[in-house]
């Protein structure tokens, strides 16, 4: 239950750090936002909001999560986002379609590949056919599905932090202390667990899709 309380407790942060803190940072002179940092709050920009600890002491959760490698980790999704965009254009292409075309690419529950958007049904049947019997799209379309949605939380969380201070505890939760145990696949895993263990409504209240979906030549 300590993974759910982080999940819906740093939505809630999120939400009001979006809400509040750009509209504060508007109101102050352009170079006196340190100023106003220190005068205001004493306390290290770092500081964890869910924690009670002495506004001196650093904190050592989001120092941790700081460290994250998540230059490589974007490297490492790249390749299968460049691989599955590229198949999907040469499939439009194959089939006589305008390389704008809007589709989203999903799994079914047996697994499959689906594809979904304006395509005539029969080329759309073609497209998921050839998609299934595509074992290199398969490959890279399952790392996607469990990858990029670990990537663009903890990218978000790490943004939010060094732009507000705010900090994520299910982040911080995620992190272990020794970094050789915070690779991608790593974070992935804890990640994943979260997403299976708790129901669709509490995902959607933290802002986290349970299901993946590709948009290709859509906004997401």
């Amino acid at each position: 239950m300590s993974l759910l309380t982080s999940l819906i407790k740093a939505s809630t942060q999120f939400q009001s750090a979006l809400e509040k803190r750009p509209a504060a940072a508007a109101d102050q002179p352009a170079g006196k936002a340190g100023d106003a940092v220190a005068v205001d709050q004493p306390s290290s920009p770092t500081d964890d909001r869910f924690t009670r600890t002495a506004p001196q002491n650093p904190d050592l959760a989001a120092l941790k999560s700081r460290q994250l490698s998540v230059t490589d980790y974007k490297q490492t999704v790249g390749q299968d986002l460049a691989f599955v965009r590229e198949t999907l254009r040469h499939k439009l292409a194959e089939y006589g379609m305008h390389p704008a075309t809007a589709i989203n690419v999903t799994k079914g529950d047996n697994g499959n590949v689906q594809v979904e958007g304006k395509v005539p049904e029969a080329k759309r049947g073609q497209i998921e056919q050839d998609l299934n019997n595509n074992k290199g799209f398969q490959d890279a379309f399952s790392r996607l599905s469990v990858n990029e949605p670990t990537l663009h939380f903890v990218d978000n969380a790490l943004k939010l932090n060094r732009a507000y201070g705010v900090n994520n505890s299910l982040l911080d939760t995620l992190v272990s202390d020794n970094q050789q145990f915070n690779g991608l696949q790593d974070l992935v895993h804890r990640y994943d667990t979260v997403r299976k263990t708790v129901s669709s409504e509490q995902l959607e209240a933290a802002g986290v899709r349970k299901n993946y979906a590709f948009n290709f030549n859509t906004r997401a």
